[in-house]
Parts: C-alpha cells; sequence; structure tokens
C-alpha cells in the first residue's frame, strides 16, 4: 500500500467544537489484512500522517473467530520501525527471522524494532479464543537507530493503576509517574485507559508532545466532541492535561510523541528517507536478502506489491517535499 501521498494542513471536521481548534476527529477506513482478518487503518490520513513517531494505527475488531482461523498474516518484511501490538481480546502468535516464537495475550505487549531489516509473519493458533480484538502500532524510528540491528522484546509485566475512574496500563514511554519497560529511540507515550465510572477523568499531559485518543470499545467525550469505535481524535500539542468522560468499561488507547522531524518515505511495509532506499529494500526482499527466513512458518513470503510509475517522495511531518 502506498502511503507516500502529501498531506495538506489539518481542517476541523463537523463536531469539534471551535473552543478546541487543534482537534480533528479522524474516522478509520477499512483495509483487508491477510486472507480473513480486515482492519480500520487511522493513521496515516491525508489529513494527519502522525503523531509523535507513531505513524501507523490499525484497530482490527472484534471479530468472530470461533468458527474462522483468525489472523493469518505470512511472513513479511520490515524496515525503518518498530511494530507494537496489543490485544484486547483473542491470541497471535509472532514468529520472526531472528529465531523467536512468541504467543501474545491481552495484557502482554509485542515490540519488534526492524532496525535494517526483519521479517515476522502474525498468525492465530489452530485453537484459539472465539473473540480477536486489538491494534497495531508502528513507530518511525530516528537515525541511527533505522540502521541498527533488529531486536525482538515481550513484556508480560506492565506498569497498571487507578487514576479516579480509570484504570491506567502503560504500554510505552511515561505517564503519571510510571515507566514502561518497552525500549524505545524517541520520545513516546501510549497507555489503555478503560473506564470504571461515568465521572470525568483528567490526565497530565506534556506540552511539547502531541496526542491522539482511540475509541477501541465503549464511547468518550473530549470536550463537545464525541468519540466512538474506530475513530481517532487528534488533540494536537500544547496542552498540559486532558479531561474526558467515558461510558463505564470503555476502553481507549491514549497516544502521543515529540514531534517527529525527520522526513520520510512510507511505501508497503518499509519506512525509509529516499525512494533509492525503498527500491533497495524491496529487490533485497525478492531476492532473499537482508531479511533471514522466519522461523517455524513454511508458508510462501508475501510478495511486494509493483512499485507505483511515479518517484517516492521523502516528506515531513508538514507535508514538505524533500530531495
Amino acid at each position: 500500500m502506498d502511503r507516500t501521498e502529501s498531506l495538506p494542513a489539518q481542517t476541523r471536521p463537523p463536531g469539534v467544537a471551535p473552543a478546541d481548534p487543534g482537534s480533528v476527529l479522524l474516522p478509520g477506513h477499512d483495509v483487508p489484512l491477510g486472507r480473513y482478518t480486515t482492519v480500520r487503518r487511522l493513521l496515516p490520513q491525508r489529513r494527519r500522517r502522525m503523531v509523535g513517531a507513531w505513524c501507523f494505527v490499525d484497530h482490527f475488531g472484534p471479530d468472530d473467530v470461533a468458527e474462522r482461523p483468525g489472523m493469518e498474516v505470512p511472513p513479511h518484511p520490515h524496515t525503518g520501525l518498530q511494530t507494537v501490538t496489543w490485544l484486547l481480546d483473542g491470541e497471535i502468535v509472532h514468529r520472526d527471522s531472528l529465531g523467536n516464537v512468541q504467543p501474545i495475550r491481552p495484557g502482554q505487549l509485542n515490540v519488534m524494532t526492524s532496525g535494517h531489516g526483519i521479517a515476522h509473519s502474525e498468525r492465530s493458533p489452530a485453537a484459539h479464543p472465539p473473540v480477536m480484538h486489538g491494534v497495531q502500532l508502528w513507530v518511525a524510528l530516528p537515525d541511527p537507530a533505522r540502521a541498527a540491528a533488529p531486536d525482538f522484546a515481550h513484556h508480560e509485566d506492565l506498569p497498571v493503576w487507578r487514576d479516579g475512574d480509570l484504570d491506567v496500563t502503560l504500554l510505552a514511554g511515561e505517564l503519571g509517574g510510571e515507566r514502561s519497560p518497552a525500549v524505545l529511540h524517541t520520545p513516546l507515550v501510549g497507555a489503555q485507559l478503560t473506564a470504571r465510572g461515568a465521572a470525568p477523568a483528567r490526565l497530565p499531559l506534556r506540552r511539547d508532545f502531541e496526542y491522539g485518543l482511540l475509541a477501541m470499545s465503549g464511547s468518550a467525550q473530549v470536550g463537545d466532541v464525541p468519540l466512538e469505535p474506530g475513530a481517532l481524535l487528534y488533540l494536537g500539542a500544547g496542552r498540559e492535561s486532558l479531561t474526558l468522560s467515558a461510558a463505564p468499561g470503555s476502553r481507549l488507547l491514549l497516544l502521543g510523541g515529540a514531534p517527529f522531524e525527520e522526513p520520510l518515505v512510507m511505501w508497503w511495509n518499509f519506512v525509509g528517507r529516499s525512494h533509492e532506499e525503498v527500491v533497495a529494500a524491496r529487490e533485497d526482499w525478492a531476492a532473499g536478502r537482508r531479511f533471514g527466513t522466519v522461523a517455524d512458518d513454511a508458508a510462501p513470503p508475501l510478495p511486494a506489491p509493483a512499485l507505483p510509475t511515479t518517484r517516492l517522495k521523502a516528506r515531513t511531518r508538514h507535508g514538505d517535499i524533500r530531495a
């Protein structure tokens, strides 16, 4: 999928309060992922490419997979990014070319750092729970981390605490005096917020971060803006706190980070800096170089799509073209 389009300046859609002009409500659009899964893609979009270094957000489910295979994504490559996988329901087995075979279940976090190149697959086990629901996130790697060796980490012990009527699980970064064990390469935060009551809740934020809030289940209200499942509310930067109310049981994902200023080329499963870099990665994948062989997965590797007929363009978060 070609993710290299120029994105215009932010606009305020209907329903966003004039008193909060920095907010943009981003509905997701459906994208097939493998043979059996459809995801709602929240980032990148034409109106917003990134939130900090979070450059890709897919929300999938809740899907009834009791009589279906569940997730079936064969071996495929990545460069220049970290994948962050978080499940609310279900189970997925991660396999990669470093030799890792790691199931992930709700409450656990997988972070795969591609560096200069890694391959992996994601599949539901044959005996899997009846419901699958979660998010797959990408983080753009800065120089020099994007040229480093690949890595993979699985985290079962994440910071969890109660803040008023919210249960907070910290996936990445720092929040409320807590710190996630996940290794990051840019200033970021990612946290699940689970509403236990209807009273408004207030979270401390960093003014130098930009933020987005994704409704994964239930519903929420931020100011005058309603947030329903499968939509992302971009909150902008310059906030010291966030006040929200949510229906009991609602699960939200807070994403934030320092604005990412390095120019990017995003195409298919590669995050690079130039047309030539992405072309080289595609050629290496097709030739069986660089990315290795995914452990314990005999399925044929996913072929790369054809490159577009025009040159891929590197763009900053502002949409500027860099040669």
